[in-house]
């Protein structure tokens, strides 16, 4: 944030001015992106339900299908082809839980485990129809038995259903844009205009005619700027005012003849309370107020200062020839005046009563500003400024106090002031510029008030019934609304307090020029580029926005020539900084009673916003009727933009005016298009009838009114044969209960139509998403029975009738001739296959009615209706006879009618036989429900009276015992097959543990159960029957249940089987349990880890059994997992893990990792296995060799306590190339010389290795893999040099200690070499021959390409990186060289690395080995070129490396040096006291007035200084170890003390003396200097960190009082001292 000026601030109210805007920071700032954002989002939301609309249009509805009945056998059909019609037009919706979802659910290739069943020889009894091959009913066989039957309808969401959505959820129409922020064009589209003007323009053109003329301009000069009240004020270049009445007469003509002709143009203008005053201010400084009824002469005259009246600033006024640009009236007066110039500075005029212009005086105050002649403020750079907008408070239509304050906003680059003129000039706010303006934009600003107002209706938000005065302000492209609260005074003669609330904050995409109130909530923005925006106040929504670049709006450079500066001084790191200064436009717009008036270059417009009745009406003359009710439409629920359009906030008011006037919309547009649409049939469109249907219905939804839909509306459709579009838009108004009543004319004509169009199933919802009341039952009925509408028919009995019988007699009916004795015997005619299909809508509804929901729509019965729906059903299965339905009929409904007599339970074995799995499904969900506990509650509800009917007192007395008894006595494996009674097992099984206390059974029942469980009849029921098991089993305990292991092995029960074994303690059974189990095959870990933990508890007999049992499954262990067999065994004899890993012999993979784990385990513990097997470790390394040889001899060092045998291993390492280890093996056997040899050896071959690469790299032009393939074998020499220098430095270390306790009794000057030495001359050898060789092909290959062979052949060589080759291959000498200089050197020489080779010197040992390979060296090479080049360089590398120890040493030092010399300074320096006397005593301890000699005594004591450092230094010299200085003064305990504390400051006024006795400064921070006046010895002073000063003798006679004695200690020699003021 720019820091605003101190030059504009220099008014009366600058000491109050706050620099911060608080208020402003405080606000939620709200950016015009986000709004834009927000409507994009919105664009994508209803672009998105477009696309679906286009989609759900383009391709018919996924259930507009032919007959039900032909699909399904269209379906069956291309089942058996194999083709799959899902994605077809036609076809059928899958529905969860529908009958034809279970036809389409299953593929031809599934498994049908019943289907071997029936082929068996064994089996005589068929199963239940839904149980068979080709029947594909929801099984428990396809899915878990507990499944929760589901509806179709009542599962399948209306919004994701496949046909298109309700027009009330859409915005379908193209011409919506109208209705919200969509209008306002973007800048990458190009949106169409609504039919109305949103501002509706007048060209007032007499007006014009008479100012903007040639004739006009020539008179009165041309408009400069504009006003408006009772009358449109225009001001002139000619410095003449006119004035026009709204008729567009020119009323007066004000300044010919006057003075104000005289002073240049008008620049500002201004119109009076009561519109009989008029003020303008002139381009030359001077400002007149003139009378409208009295034009001839001025009525105040206010004049600019004149030269001398500047110089002497005996006055305040505007400066000559400076322009005046802002002019207003305070209040109702006509005698005072606020005005501005575009130099920044602002003034306040006050006329005294007099009579006449002559008689009355004007006293003007600078309110703003600074004069150019004025001394600038100090330390403070002056920056241009002007006032860029300006403007007095104006009246409201009710009293407030803020009316006599005179306030007046003034608006700068930097700040926005506002200041009471009244009764004196005061600052009440400021506020800089937000943070949030565009970075480098242009230099706007503007603002205008809305006074406080009455209100007829009291403000939602506040409740007040009089609006708060309100500000708006703009800074380029940031508008803020300041909220103005009076706080009244609590003396009532004083004016109240002001409290300034930046309320709401908006962004514009570019800068702002004007501003104005449209009304108290709409504000209008007038943009750099001349576009109009309209805003909601409170919201801050741009709800219109169109260019009026058409317009030529008057604009001119008022602000560039004061602020060039800050545009040419232009800092782009600076981003408070504007890049232009744009033109004023302030004068040209303006607002008056909601009009917007417009100053234009060549004319004046008037514009208005259209309300909501001139838009409706302005689309009905479009033609466009539809757009006509969206809109009305959105006016009556609020969504549109109300403030803008004239409408009321209140939800009443607003629906009371638009309603009357949508209905007559709605009535015009039918009547209007099906007029024409009779008219030309040939030109009818469906689609366009079908759009004002969709928006009608949408607005009649809205507004509440659906009788209009079916009274008038429908009778038109109906008389055009368009009914359907009525019915089809009606539908989801239904499915969403929107609409649940319909006339029964329009159900008829609704059941005729959909029947027609072969829509049964959309037919169905519809009616089950209806009040049955409207409903001709008998015709409902008979047409569900014909269409095969099974879900609607049991609603409309269930919901209608109260019937819960007979819908199950319909379904029933559908089995009996397709049930031959009781069994399924299909003719193979379609027709019976689709009867049975229909037959299955009874589980669901089983399920629905037992639990107390309505089917299909799952809503919660009453519980009186769900009572009686239970009992009646109850009564009807388990009654045991067939029963006559209704009551009082003849007809009994048999499920035999070709037999004489029928069975027990005809009902219940007829569904049995049917689909026996669903409904044990439905009976289990029932089993939940509270109905069937034995409560007295049940019997008593409703009373048991003489009129209850049999079937309630009955069905009441059924309870969940009776039903398994039932269910048993029936279900017996003489007359159902085994995949029927496996489901009865499974029920049973399950609903014992979930009630014990209702249920009942015999042991040999449950014994039945659980065989029955077992001998399940296919795989896929094998985890529901061992599930089940495990249900049985948690409540009821077999008395021989050992006999029924083998049962349970047989059906694979492992769950079972393992709880079992854990109960009986049979760990080795259980083990094996756990590998036999292919689904838990993890589980065994730690199943064993459990078992052989030491606390477990298992005797000997059963860790053995375990054992066992992991020893006969060994090989599966390790397969599993070796990791974790590792672990599981890790504490187990050797012979077991080698009984493990040879049952993996053949899998060396498994073997490595389990001995990993084993041997090498993550060390939680930070404990290796306790004595490890060699054989286990041997086996272990041999492995390692393979999988990870980079390992090996670092595990081999770590083992060193086993004795590995070297002829085991040894074959191993040299076959895999584990040389490093071998070698290290070696040496750990003694067999050193021969270790050394095979290292040379293998240094000899990856020599030959390298060199072979980089011979053959002449034919390879691939540097990249040949300088990789180069660096990994150099790497790989590194590696062994550096095994070799580990061999060497061990046996070096050996012979020392061996010869440690010998004595030499040879010279030392002996040239025989030791055993160690022999190996430093081996390793050295082999080092420097490899690197001689290596080196000289890479320098032959940079030779050739220097020299004539270059330009013949190109090579991969070339392109090698040879410095980093020959660096990576001396450093194999270097780091030989450099381990013998170490290992040789004396450790008591204490020389570091850097001195190594002025060691060498005084090492015999480093000299007889360089000897001895210097001499064989000559032996062999009698060249030693190259072997001197090799160790020139290798000399070189050291001396550089030594001068880059001493430079670093050197810049250390200076370093430090800096540092320290930096803390000296720091500590001498000191602290300063804040003041020169005593804290404690008050007297002066320092400065001018002390007393004593100070001066004298300073010089005395830097004599005594200068002597003991004379003492001091001759001491030194003579060598003299003692202590120095003991009689030393406290002025060296100061200099040298350690603490915190620092030397009191010696000022040039004022000196302090030295006393020898005064104590050390004290550790905590104190600082002492000592004084002692000659006059008044005072002592030593004390300088505290908080900067206090105190005599030493105050402040120990302060902390030696009782109260602060305990929390202070004082010492003889360092005293630690508290502040006495601070702590």
């Amino acid at each position: 944030m720019t820091p605003p000026s101190k030059e504009r601030d220099d008014g009366p109210g600058d000491t109050m001015a706050d620099q911060d805007d608080r208020s402003s920071e405080d606000i939620q700032a709200s950016s015009d992106e986000e709004t834009v954002k927000a409507e994009r989002e919105e664009d994508g939301i209803v672009g998105l339900l477009d696309d679906e609309t286009q989609t759900s249009s383009s391709t018919p509805p996924a259930t507009e299908s032919g007959a039900l009945p032909n699909r399904y056998r269209e379906i069956l059909r291309e089942q058996a082809d194999n083709v799959s019609d899902e994605g077809s037009v036609n076809a059928v919706p899958k529905r969860v839980g529908s009958p034809i979802d279970s036809l389409m659910s299953v593929p031809d290739d599934s498994p049908s485990v019943q289907g071997s069943v029936i082929s068996s020889p064994s089996s005589s009894v068929l199963p239940s129809v839904a149980s068979r091959p080709g029947l594909s009913s929801p099984t428990p066989s396809f899915r878990p038995f507990d499944r929760r039957f589901q509806s179709r309808i009542s599962s399948a969401s209306f919004i994701h259903s496949p046909r298109s959505s309700s027009p009330g959820f859409l915005t379908g129409h193209s011409r919506s844009a109208s209705l919200s922020s969509n209008l306002l064009d973007r800048d990458d589209t190009d949106t169409p205009s609504p039919p109305w003007e949103v501002v509706r323009w007048t060209r007032l053109k007499k007006l014009n005619g008479q100012a903007f003329s040639e004739a006009g301009k020539r008179n009165f000069g041309a408009p400069t700027c504009i006003a408006v009240s009772a009358s449109i004020v225009l001001g002139t270049t000619k410095g003449i005012i006119l004035m026009f009445d709204y008729n567009q007469v020119l009323k007066t003509i004000i300044g010919p003849g006057t003075k104000a002709v005289e002073s240049g143009a008008i620049t500002a203008i201004t119109v009076s309370a009561d519109h009989t005053t008029i003020a303008g201010g002139h381009a030359n400084g001077n400002i007149f107020t003139w009378e409208a009824s009295r034009a001839s002469r001025p009525f105040l005259s206010i004049q600019h200062l004149e030269q001398p009246q500047l110089q002497n600033r005996t006055v305040d006024g505007h400066l000559p020839g400076v322009a005046v640009t802002h002019l207003g009236f305070l209040g109702t007066r006509h005698t005072a005046l606020v005005s501005a110039d575009d130099r920044g500075m602002a003034f306040s005029h006050l006329a005294t009563r007099g009579t006449g212009s002559l008689g009355r005086t004007v006293k003007t105050t600078r309110i703003l500003g600074r004069y150019p002649n004025a001394a600038p403020p100090a330390g403070k750079p002056l920056k241009p400024s002007t006032v860029l907008a300006f403007s007095p408070l104006p009246l409201g239509n009710t009293e407030r106090a803020t009316d006599t304050m005179g306030l007046t906003a003034m608006l700068t680059p930097y700040l926005l002031v506002i200041v009471s003129t009244t009764p004196v000039a005061q600052t009440q706010h400021k506020s800089a510029r937000p943070k949030d303006v565009a970075h480098h934009s242009a230099m706007t600003g503007c603002l205008a008030w809305f006074p406080a107002v009455k209100l007829k209706v009291p403000d939602p938000v506040t409740g007040s019934d009089i609006s708060k005065v309100k500000l708006v302000y703009c800074w380029s492209n940031v508008l803020t609304v300041l909220d103005v609260d009076e706080i009244p005074a609590e003396n009532k003669d004083k004016p109240p307090t002001l409290k300034f609330k930046a309320r709401s904050r908006w962004k514009c995409e570019e800068a702002i020029v004007a501003v104005q109130w449209l009304s108290r909530s709409v504000l209008t923005v007038l943009t750099i580029s001349q576009r109009l925006i309209v805003l909601e106040d409170r919201t801050m929504r741009q709800t219109e926005g169109f260019d009026l670049i058409n317009k030529f709006i008057y604009h001119a450079d008022l602000f560039s020539k004061q602020l060039h500066t800050l545009v040419e001084q232009l800092d782009e790191d600076d981003t408070s900084m504007h890049g232009v200064v744009a033109d004023a436009f302030y004068m040209s717009l303006k607002t008056y009673k909601g009009k917007i008036f417009l100053l234009g270059f060549n004319d004046v417009s008037i514009g208005s916003l259209s309300n909501w009745a001139d838009r409706i009406i302005a689309l009905m003359e479009n033609g466009d009727y539809v757009g006509a009710i969206q809109l009305g439409t959105s006016y009556y629920t609020g969504d549109a933009d109300k403030l803008t359009i004239g409408l009321p906030e209140d939800t009443s008011l607003r629906h009371s005016m638009v309603r009357d006037k949508l209905m007559e919309i709605m009535k015009a547009s039918l009547k209007y298009a099906f007029t024409q649409r009779q008219k030309d049939k040939s030109a009818a469109d469906d689609n366009h009838v079908r759009e004002l249907c969709e928006t009608c219905f949408t607005a009649c939804h809205n507004v509440g009114d659906v009788d209009f839909l079916f009274e008038e509306m429908y009778e038109w459709y109906e008389d055009a044969g368009v009914e359907g579009i009525f019915f089809e838009t009606m539908e989801p108004y239904i499915l969403e209960k929107n609409i649940t009543i319909v006339p029964p004319t329009v159900v008829k004509a609704v059941v005729t139509y959909y029947v027609t169009k072969g829509w049964e199933s959309r037919l169905e919802e519809i009616i089950v998403h209806m009040d049955t009341m409207t409903l001709d039952l008998d015709q409902i009925t008979l047409l569900c029975k014909q269409h095969s509408l099974y879900d609607a028919l049991i609603y409309v009995w269930n919901q209608a009738l109260n019937d819960y019988i007979t819908p199950l007699i319909d379904l029933l009916t559908l089995l009996v001739p397709l049930m031959s004795n009781g069994d399924y015997m299909s003719s193979g005619n379609m027709e019976d296959e689709i009867y049975g299909v229909n037959a299955l809508k009874m589980f669901p509804y089983l399920s629905y009615t037992l639990t107390g929901r309505v089917y299909p729509t799952g809503e919660i019965m009453d519980d009186a209706t769900a009572s009686k729906a239970k009992a009646e059903i109850y009564w009807f299965l388990f009654s045991g006879n067939s029963v006559t339905w209704p009551k009082g009929s003849d007809r009994r409904f048999l499920t035999r009618p070709d037999q004489h007599t029928e069975p027990s339970f005809p009902y219940l074995r007829l569904i049995l036989k049917f689909d026996a799995p669903s409904f044990l499904s439905a009976v289990n969900e029932a089993f939940e429900d509270s109905f069937l506990n034995d409560s007295p509650d049940k019997q008593v509800n409703g009373g048991i009276r003489g009129d209850v009917p049999e079937e309630q007192i009955f069905g009441r007395t059924v309870d969940r015992q009776y039903i398994v008894s039932i269910l048993l006595e029936i279900m017996n494996p003489a007359d159902f097959a085994a995949e029927d009674t496996i489901y009865l097992d499974m029920f049973i099984a399950r609903n014992l543990p979930k009630f014990p206390q209702y249920l009942l059974f015999p042991g040999s029942t449950l014994t039945k159960v659980l065989t029955g469980l077992c001998n399940y009849p296919g795989t896929d029921l094998a985890e529901d029957a061992q599930l089940s098991a495990e249900y049985l089993l948690s409540i009821y305990q077999p008395p021989d249940a050992n006999t029924l292991i083998p049962m349970f092995k047989k059906a694979g029960f492992y769950r079972i089987l393992k709880r079992q074994y854990k109960v009986d303690k049979q760990y080795g059974k259980l083990v094996q349990t756990y590998f036999e189990d292919p689904a838990d095959r993890d589980a065994v870990f730690e199943c064993i880890g459990d078992c052989l933990r030491p606390q477990s508890g298992l005797n000997r007999r059963q860790v053995q059994e375990v054992l066992d049992a992991i020893r006969n499954n060994a090989r599966a262990l390790i397969e599993t997992n070796p990791v974790e067999a590792a672990k599981s065994l890790s504490g187990q004899p050797a012979d077991v893990h080698r009984h493990v890993l040879d049952s993996a012999e053949d899998s060396l993979g498994l073997q490595f990792f389990y001995l990993r784990t084993l041997l090498e385990p993550e060390k939680r513990d930070g404990e290796s296995p306790a004595n490890p097997d060699r054989a286990l470790i041997e086996r272990y390394v041999q492995l390692m060799c393979r999988f990870d040889p980079a390992h090996v001899s670092d595990y081999i060092g770590l083992v060193q306590s086993v004795n590995l045998r070297l002829d085991a291993l040894l074959p191993t390492m040299e076959e895999t190339g584990v040389i490093d280890a071998a070698v290290v093996l070696m040496a750990r056997e003694g067999q050193i010389k021969d270790a050394m040899d095979r290292l040379v050896k293998h240094l000899g071959t990856l020599e030959s290795a390298l060199q072979g690469v980089l011979t053959g790299a002449q034919n390879n032009d691939k540097a990249e893999d040949l300088q990789s393939g180069a660096e990994e074998i150099l790497r790989a020499l590194q590696k062994y040099v550096h095994v070799g220098i580990w061999l060497c430095q061990g046996q070096t270390k050996s012979s020392r200690k061996a010869n440690s306790v010998q004595k030499k009794t040879k010279s030392s000057t002996s040239e025989v070499l030791s055993p160690d030495e022999e190996l430093w001359l081996n390793l050295i050898d082999a080092a420097v021959q490899t690197t001689r060789q290596i080196s000289s092909i890479i320098e032959i290959t940079g030779t050739a390409e220097n020299g004539t062979l270059a330009h013949d052949t190109h090579s991969g060589l070339d392109d090698l990186d040879k410095d980093k080759l020959l660096t990576l291959l001396r450093s194999l000498v270097q780091h030989t060289f450099t381990a013998l200089l170490t290992t040789t050197s004396s450790p008591a020489g204490g020389q570091g690395g850097g001195r190594l080779l002025t060691n060498a010197g005084s090492n015999l040992s480093f000299l007889r080995i360089l000897r001895a390979f210097l001499t064989r060296a000559a032996a062999s090479s009698p060249n030693l070129a190259d072997l001197r080049s090799v160790l020139a360089s290798i000399f070189s590398a050291y001396a550089y490396e030594e001068s880059i120890l001493r430079l670093s040493n050197r810049l250390l030092e200076r370093s430090l040096f800096v540092n320290v010399k930096q803390a000296i300074d720091l500590r001498q320096r000191g602290w300063r006291p804040r003041g020169s006397t005593c804290e404690a005593c008050g007297r002066r301890i320092w400065g001018p007035g002390v007393s004593g000699n100070v001066f004298e005594a300073w010089e005395e004591k830097q004599a005594r200084e200068e002597e003991w450092k004379a003492e001091k230094k001759a001491l030194v010299i003579a060598g003299d170890k003692g202590k120095a200085g003991s009689g030393s003064d406290v002025s060296q305990a100061v200099s040298d003390s350690k603490g915190k504390g620092k030397a009191a400051p010696v000022a040039s006024d004022s000196q302090v003396e030295v006393d020898e006795a005064a104590p050390e400064e004290g550790a905590e921070g104190q600082s002492e200097a000592v004084a002692k006046p000659r006059e008044q010895p005072l002592g030593p002073l004390v300088v505290l960190a908080c900067r206090h000063i105190y005599h030493q003798n105050c402040l120990d006679a302060y902390q030696s009082r009782p109260e602060v004695e305990g929390k202070t200690r004082a010492e003889t020699h360092a005293r630690e001292y508290r502040c006495p003021i601070d702590g």
